[in-house]
């Protein structure tokens, strides 16, 4: 992988060069983005040092070739380590092998899944990952309700806070991008505090959330960000979530989705045919659909965008490139899509669970069914 300090000297050597021009520096940019880049550069600024041409001649293509060696070295530099240079493979167990769940088998699952928590800590550890092994050893804590564990690759995780087998009311959260084992943490405080909410606004409701990290999630800085695959992937994950949540509460729960980000193309994606009563979109770039209607769903659809959300500056378009759609169209809190718009205060793309905002009191009333108490801008 090419570190930006070594792309910081050899762009400031190509800069130096009035001759970083030759055929070297060329055969060497169509290898750009291999592991051997920067030696080639190396190599290709060296030699093409040598060579004098006319002043004019040289001044002029030293200027076509700079900025393509360093246009090059960029993408060496952030491109290549983000999508193709990946981290090291953690070790840890395949996940347990389990009953099917309903209320009766739901504290044998947790248990299984904190021992496989527990095991893939150590086997993090020995593998001098403190930072996985210390998230593993988290969720391998007494009293943590985990649904599901793998804690292979980026990890997935399905924790449940409340009591999901007595509940009347479930929250699912589906996180949007950047979100793994190892920036777990964030995601369940905003869980813990919408629970929080939930619990203190009606404390006679039975009440249950549910973080639901079921999907390999892309990166905010990645090609995976702006199209549907990885929600085309997941939406199979989330409506087999689903049923298992109507199998352990029942079928009159009560099931709102409340989906950040990327996570609305998910739940975009998954809403055809899915058993749930409300469906909510925050900070959502788009979901791939053109409106509300078209999500086939018999759920309420509510959107929503704080003031400092920096998606709003997201362009809401959708263009086919080389067998691939790019962009999520609609912007689902414009008249055009159709959703129950609702108030998300002044808030930051991360701030739609902040303890005390606005978007998170409206999301607990959504949860809770109080929808003529939701406000709107």
């Amino acid at each position: 992988m090419v570190r930006r300090d070594d792309v910081v000297g050899c762009a400031e050597k190509v800069r130096r060069c009035d001759d970083a021009v030759g055929r070297a520096a060329k055969a060497c940019l169509d290898d750009a983005v291999g592991p051997a880049a920067k030696a080639c550069l190396d190599d290709a600024v060296g030699r093409a040092a040598k060579v004098r041409r006319d002043h004019k001649a040289r001044r002029s293509r030293a200027g076509r070739w700079r900025r393509a060696v360093l246009a090059a070295l960029v993408t060496a530099a952030v491109v290549f380590p983000l999508s193709a240079a990946v981290r090291p493979e953690i070790p840890a167990p395949a996940p347990a092998v389990l009953a099917p769940l309903d209320a009766s088998t739901l504290d044998e699952a947790y248990a299984a899944n904190r021992a496989d928590a527990a095991e893939a800590a150590r086997m993090a550890a020995a593998h001098h990952d403190r930072d996985r092994a210390a998230a593993d050893r988290r969720l391998a804590s007494p009293g943590r309700q985990l649904l599901a564990f793998d804690g292979r690759g980026s990890g997935r995780v399905t924790e449940v806070l409340g009591d999901l087998a007595r509940a009347d009311r479930v929250a699912v959260l589906v996180p949007g991008s950047d979100t793994g084992i190892d920036t777990y943490g964030r995601f369940h405080a905003a869980a813990a505090a919408l629970h929080a909410r939930l619990v203190r606004h009606t404390p006679g409701t039975r009440t249950a959330v549910v973080a639901w990290l079921g999907y390999e999630t892309p990166g905010t800085v990645s090609t995976t960000v702006t199209t549907t695959g990885r929600a085309d992937e997941a939406a199979p994950h989330l409506r087999a979530l689903v049923r298992q949540l109507r199998a352990v509460a029942g079928r009159e729960t009560h099931v709102a989705l409340l989906c950040h980000s990327y996570g609305s193309v998910v739940c975009a994606r998954a809403a055809p045919h899915l058993a749930v009563d409300d469906i909510a979109l925050v900070g959502s770039p788009g979901t791939g659909a053109g409106s509300a209607a078209s999500l086939h769903t018999r759920a309420r659809v509510w959107a929503a965008r704080g003031g400092d959300d920096w998606v709003e500056n997201v362009p809401h378009l959708s263009a086919d490139l080389f067998g691939t759609t790019v962009g999520f169209g609609t912007d689902p809190v414009s008249p055009a899509f159709g959703a129950r718009v609702f108030a998300a205060g002044d808030g930051g793309h991360s701030d739609y669970f902040r303890p005390g905002s606005t978007s998170l009191t409206n999301l607990a009333r959504i949860v809770l069914g109080e929808t003529k108490a939701v406000t709107h801008d």
